[in-house]
């Protein structure tokens, strides 16, 4: 792969990122516009570590705000541990449970079934994208309501904090585990939507929806590395080898160039993010969807 490939997949990734619209599916798409197969170990990796570019990125960004709502004592540290520990926990036993009943499904006792084998159907990523928009257009109406019905009422409708309770936290991490197998499926729209549907505020739940993606990112990359060399070691056993030194290199120039993007996009959205409309982006999402769908009957 060119690295004008990786660099224009980068300012993709870096762009989408910070919105709820699904980097990984906009990222996919590109893939698949270019000629190139987003099921291969080389391009999950890729698009894994595109991903942790951002992740940084996202890591600069919101530092200050974070230092100033979780480690602002030692009593907040804590609360904010359990919630990512119990939020993680629930994401990995969900995530894990769907991507067993898929890998038994859908490939039906195939040899060397593998879930990311699925991340370049666009007829799968087509439904993902809009159910996440369903999600998000629930939320984002719901909330403009609440506004509403604020601004003629004296009374105020809620009592949510600066950050988010367990409840809140668990319902996020479960989402979070729904949108590990399915590209498309928005993690930190549906994430943070789904906060939204139980209590929490937008602030508080898109802080704590990119804190759970920092504490989830490692654990993919070295599943993703894993997944690499093993396909390398079975290419190389049938002397087909993959150049391994060559995807890691593309991996990692990717993950700067995605970080440098994401740092860009961050400053450029931020601002307009915090008056824009959530549920803008639900119809974003439900339009993206059959824009997909239209590419995957046209054969890509």
């Amino acid at each position: 792969m060119t690295l004008l490939k990786v660099i224009l997949l980068a300012i993709v990734q870096g762009l989408a990122e910070l919105l709820p619209v699904s980097s990984s599916a906009h990222v996919i798409v590109a893939e698949k516009l270019m000629g190139l197969d987003p099921s291969s170990p080389a391009m999950t990796l890729l698009l894994v570590m595109l991903h942790t570019g951002t992740m940084f990125a996202v890591i600069v960004y919101f530092w200050k705000q974070w230092v100033k709502t979780y480690f602002a004592s030692a009593d907040a540290f804590k609360r904010f541990a359990i919630r990512v520990i119990w939020a993680t926990i629930l994401t990995g036993v969900i995530g894990e449970v769907i991507k067993k009943i898929i890998e038994k499904t859908l490939f039906h006792g195939a040899p060397k079934a593998e879930l990311e084998q699925l991340f370049g159907r666009l007829d799968l990523i087509a439904p993902a994208l809009a159910a996440a928009g369903v999600i998000i257009l629930i939320a984002g109406l719901r909330e403009r309501n609440q506004k509403a019905a604020a601004s003629s009422s004296t009374s105020l409708l809620s009592t949510a904090g600066t950050s988010v309770t367990m409840k809140q936290a668990g319902w996020m991490g479960a989402v979070q585990g729904l949108a590990l197998p399915f590209r498309g499926f928005s993690r930190s729209g549906s994430t943070i939507s789904a906060g939204m549907l139980v209590g929490a505020k937008k602030g508080p739940a898109e802080t704590f929806s990119f804190a759970l993606a920092v504490v989830l990112t490692p654990a993919v990359v070295g599943m993703e590395a894993l997944r690499l060399l093993k396909a390398s070691h079975e290419a190389a056993a049938t002397g087909a080898a993959i150049d391994l030194k060559a995807s890691l290199v593309s991996s990692l120039l990717g993950m700067v160039f995605s970080f440098l993007a994401g740092l860009v996009a961050l400053k450029w959205l931020s601002s307009w993010l915090e008056t824009g409309k959530w549920w803008l982006f639900g119809i974003y999402c439900l339009v993206a969807s059959g824009v997909v769908y239209y590419l995957f009957t046209a054969g890509y």
